[in-house]
């Protein structure tokens, strides 16, 4: 744990990570002297990490007490379960189950390894000062290089100080419905829909109006029309290039409908750029080319292409600069100054450019494979999408069949799926789910698939 100073409050809280998971129940946690002396470190170090880990909801404290853990709630089995949400979630996390829910894309492909040599080389060049610099709104350095990558013509330019850097996807979501003043007004969200999304707007108390996707991943656009001529819509959410999870392609005409009708009506247009980067073929249109600049809000995370150590997110607005800088400060984010110019450098590099390169052919491989395999051992009991990027496979079943019972099912199994129930707060996607590509692939998918055809099978028989 005496190595390189500035990996130190990493280390630790690795290590608290590890702590956390060996127990299933609250533990108090060592103070940050007691950890400070068993791990070789500063006080100031383990207080860094332990501020990480309370931003991040993983630990709590109490004043006088100390530092308490606050590990992920096992699956419900009482008579009175979590939501299906949170049972998905809580699964999927724990020690021994096989998750087909996953969405990260890093698995198969990170950058792990470059940036934290990255941050090593810097951490040795720029020693760290005595007295740590607070940048509120994100490091400049990786605000600029966000900055530069979307910009793409004098019309649609960025600059430094329209980039926001939060904890993550979820932080600057808040961030961006908060600055909006957007509780208790509406937002049209493609359906399915993220259920990161979906839980922020819920946390924010606006109402969704959910446009159901069809398979060619277009909207009634004459739907939308007599909507927006009924209902005051405050927001719109879609995906940039390809639907997630849906990971169906909308025709580009139809995004430049809906932006105009958008603007038209001074509606705000956030797009979430997430797994923009990701797409299969030629590079598709982005709701971005077609929207309003002054009703834009672009927000995305790094974790998607680069991996778990860059946690991140950002997002890009040309107004209500007061505001934005008001949550930010009110949040005050503690994020790792050295771990941002990692970031910075390394998205800068040619090196990002191959990376995402090969990584969209991994996925595009993973699948192409999955999809022989559910052929293989679920026959016609599904049909599914070819997606268009991503690293999700969206599917139906072709007998009604409920997933949530079906999840149910397959979870004595040690199994996960992710019902198509939890990307719709409307009721929408009960006989659908989504399946991962981005897979522990040296585990059994095989027996796995052949277990859920063996649920699909005994729940359409009920």
């Amino acid at each position: 744990m005496k190595g390189g100073a500035g990996f130190a409050y990493q280390a630790v809280y690795r290590y608290v990570l590890e702590l956390i998971a060996s127990h299933r129940h609250e533990q108090r946690l060592p103070s940050l002297r007691q950890l400070a002396q068993r791990l070789g470190v500063s006080v100031s170090t383990t207080k860094y990490a332990y501020a990480l880990l309370e931003d991040e909801g993983r630990i709590l404290s109490r004043p006088r007490l100390g530092y308490f853990s606050r590990p992920a709630p096992l699956p419900a089995t009482g008579a009175a379960p979590a939501s299906l949400l949170d049972r998905v979630y809580a699964s999927a996390r724990q020690p021994g189950m096989l998750a087909l829910s996953s969405d990260s894309p890093a698995m198969l492909l990170s950058l792990e390894n470059p940036l934290l040599m990255t941050e090593r080389e810097l951490t040795r060049q720029y020693p760290r000062p005595p007295a740590p610099l607070y940048q509120p709104f994100g490091e400049a350095q990786l605000r600029a290089v966000v900055a530069a990558q979307y910009t793409r013509s004098p019309d649609q330019a960025w600059q430094t100080e329209q980039v926001y850097v939060g904890a993550d996807l979820h932080s600057v979501l808040q961030i961006a419905l908060a600055a909006l003043a957007a509780k208790g007004r509406v937002a049209l969200v493609e359906s399915p829909c993220s259920w990161a999304v979906l839980r922020q707007l819920h946390s924010a108390g606006v109402e969704v109006v959910e446009l159901p996707l069809g398979d060619d991943g277009r909207v009634d656009l004459m739907q939308v029309e007599h909507l927006l001529q009924r209902r005051s819509v405050a927001l719109a959410v879609f995906s940039s290039t390809f639907a997630s999870p849906h990971a169906s392609l909308m025709p580009a005409a139809d995004k430049q409908q809906l932006c105009a009708w958008l603007s038209a009506r001074g509606i705000w247009l956030l797009e979430n750029d997430s797994y923009g980067q990701l797409y299969f073929g030629p590079q598709p249109a982005r709701f971005r080319d077609f929207a309003d600049p002054e009703r834009l809000m672009v927000f995305s995370a790094l974790d998607k292409t680069i991996g778990a150590e860059a946690p991140f997110g950002y997002l890009l607005s040309r107004q209500l600069a007061p505001a934005l800088q008001r949550e930010c400060l009110a949040r005050a984010f503690r994020l790792s100054p050295m771990r941002q110019k990692a970031i910075a450098r390394l998205l800068g590099s040619r090196r990002m450019g191959a990376h995402l390169a090969a990584l969209r052919g991994q996925l595009q491989g993973r699948a192409a494979h999955l999809a022989q395999m559910l052929s293989q051992h679920t026959g016609e009991r599904l049909h599914w999408l070819a997606p268009a990027g991503g690293a999700t496979l969206w599917a139906r079943a072709r007998r009604p069949v409920d997933m949530a019972r079906v999840f149910e099912r397959l979870l004595a199994q040690r199994i996960v799926i992710a019902p198509g129930a939890v990307f719709s707060q409307a009721g929408h996607w009960r006989h659908h789910l989504r399946l991962s590509f981005t897979l522990d692939w040296q585990q059994d998918i095989a027996t796995a698939l052949q277990h859920l055809a063996h649920a699909l099978d005994q729940e359409a028989l009920n």
